[in-house]
């Protein structure tokens, strides 16, 4: 047997204010993206947006439904719509941010598995890494280098074929 260490760099800002110009921006996309969100139900508002390697921007939100398993993330609305806009440029960067009115959420809140997935097969297709910029409704903010680095063992295509 052998036994191995994965670890995940990244880095923390003490508030967006701290970020550079372009992320700060794109976190403010977020934010906008977030007024869009549709969740009557858990009330629980997510804003993702991408930046382009043209310099376009695109925001996206969550969209609820009665049926919870229905129910599409901001991240995989915002890169759905970007795949379909802009299919030739890469994704460079994706902010996501998030708003529950029943709690101030004061730390980053990750995406979930599925958009974790949705996010490395974007990288793979992009044949580029794509920043990932999370923060909450305030406090810090965690800036990943790849998608990939929030799911390491990322289930990839090329097994298939």
């Amino acid at each position: 047997m052998q036994s191995q260490t994965l670890q995940i760099a990244f880095q923390v800002y003490p508030s967006s204010d701290a970020l550079l110009p372009v992320d700060r921006e794109l976190l403010v996309a977020a934010r906008r993206a977030l007024e869009n969100s549709y969740s009557p139900y858990s009330h629980f508002k997510v804003g993702a947006a991408v930046l382009f390697a043209n310099g376009e921007t695109l925001g996206g939100a969550n969209y609820e439904n009665a049926s919870y398993p229905m129910c599409i993330c901001a991240e995989q609305s915002v890169l759905s719509a970007a795949a379909s806009r802009f299919p030739l440029q890469p994704v460079l960067a994706i902010a996501i941010t998030v708003r529950n009115p029943q709690k101030m959420v004061s730390s980053p809140a990750a995406p979930c598995g599925a958009c974790r997935q949705v996010i490395c097969e974007t990288e793979q297709r992009n044949g580029h890494a794509m920043r990932v910029i999370l923060q909450g409704e305030s406090g810090p903010v965690y800036v990943f280098e790849k998608g990939s680095d929030l799911l390491p063992f990322a289930f990839a295509g090329d097994v298939l074929g």
